[in-house]
């Protein structure tokens, strides 16, 4: 049985301050749930319904309407776990790695966690005004790449001013990213999904790069598409 304090504190970590204040953030389903417990975070409390049970980890076992009292999600997924934030996570940065100028959309910084993931990029370098990474929707949008991949809020400019490797950048007024030299490592950065990169970020930019279009349509690419483009055409070349 859950009681409704909790509900109400589970409630509230939709909140970014909530979050930051206590240093927990909610994870929903069997594989972001899974994946988060097999990268040893620490969850404070787990929330299951009987048909799951897939942890040594004691868990408060909740009716399918409880479970949607605290869930975030449309359609709940079985379990919910409350989980203490790491700082970084225990992996060796990549050669290559990401870095986000100011992305706002929850969907779309956690399907660029995910790309990440996927192409072995295992450091993301985020401005602070970048949407927070623990927000329930960047979770799930995941899938529990999350567990795998260090998000790193810092000064931006500051990084990459004193970051002794090439610098590349998604623009405009780039050169076509199929025709021009890609290292093995660097940082590639990715902009706002209005703006793009901001202007103190672009001037630090050593190489500019465009994803050509081939057919006369939109004006612009979505930021985690563009992304995946990207970190496809690095891995290819190297």
């Amino acid at each position: 049985m859950i009681s409704k304090n909790q509900i109400k504190y589970i409630r509230q970590l939709e909140l970014k301050k909530f979050r930051k204040r206590e240093g927990i953030f909610v994870a929903e389903g069997p594989k972001v749930v899974g994946d988060l417990l097999r990268a040893d975070f620490q969850p404070c409390q787990l929330f299951a319904t009987a048909d799951w049970n897939d942890s040594d980890y004691e868990i408060v076992e909740v009716t399918d309407d409880e479970l949607r009292k605290i869930s975030f999600l449309q359609h709940p997924q079985q379990v919910l776990g409350v989980f203490r934030i790491k700082n970084t996570v225990a992996i060796e940065p990549s050669p290559l790695r990401l870095a986000l100028d100011g992305v706002q959309d929850p969907g779309n910084l956690g399907t660029i966690i995910r790309i990440a993931d996927w192409f072995g990029f295992t450091t993301i370098y985020c401005s602070e005004d970048t949407v927070d990474a623990w927000n329930p929707k960047v979770v799930q949008a995941t899938m529990g790449s999350i567990a795998r991949v260090n998000i790193i809020y810092t000064d931006l400019k500051e990084l990459i001013q004193t970051a002794e490797m090439p610098v590349y950048g998604t623009l405009l007024d780039g050169d076509n990213i199929y025709e021009q030299p890609l290292s093995s490592k660097g940082i590639v950065v990715m902009g706002n999904e209005g703006n793009g990169i901001s202007e103190p970020i672009r001037q630090l930019i050593t190489q500019r790069l465009l994803i050509p279009q081939f057919h006369e349509g939109p004006e612009s690419l979505n930021v985690a598409i563009a992304t995946a483009i990207t970190c496809s055409e690095f891995k290819r070349r190297n």
